[in-house]
Order: C-alpha cells, then structure tokens, then sequence
C-alpha cells in the first residue's frame, strides 16, 4: 500500500512539472464594458443554476412514467441528437460529399 502510494505521488509530481502554465488572452477593450463585467459575474450563477435545478427537474419530468402527468414531449433535433458525433447529411449520403 505505501509503495503505491508513492508510485501515485511520483506520477502526480511529474504531471505537474510537465503540464505547462495557463496563459490568458490578449486584453482590449471590449472586455472593460460594464455589461461584459456584470456577465462574468452573473454565468456561473446561471450555469449553477442550470445543472443543479433545471436538469435533474427536467429529468423528472421527462420519466416515461410522468411524462403524461407533466405534459413532457419528446425533443425534435435538427440533424439528429445533439450529443453524438456522428456527422449528419441531408441525402443520408455520403459525409464527405
């Protein structure tokens, strides 16, 4: 057990030492509009908001079961589901037509 918690601790210290710094983008001034800086604050309220309250509600609601009780339908996509990655032509065709 203690040898492989060192093994683990090498190889973490090697990511890192490998890994190479972050670096942020070019400042201009577009990014100083107050609106911009209100934005920054206020998308990780929303984006909380979205996978902590709307997701799991709509999973719920999205149950076979209750679907009739919720009024749920399923979703049409343009193009197919949009979590694939399957490439979608229009013939069915070939993709790289």
């Amino acid at each position: 057990m203690h040898k492989l918690m060192m093994m683990a601790a090498a190889m973490a210290l090697v990511g890192m030492m490998s890994a190479t710094p972050a670096v942020a983008d070019e400042y201009d001034d577009l990014q100083a509009h107050p609106l911009r800086i209100v934005a920054y604050l206020i998308h990780p309220v929303g984006f909380a908001a979205e996978w902590l309250l709307t997701r799991p509600f709509h999973k719920i609601v999205s149950q076979p079961d209750l679907e009739r009780v919720f009024g749920h339908g399923k979703h049409d996509f343009y193009g197919g589901s949009p979590v694939t990655n399957e490439l979608s032509t229009p013939s069915g065709g070939d993709p790289n037509t």
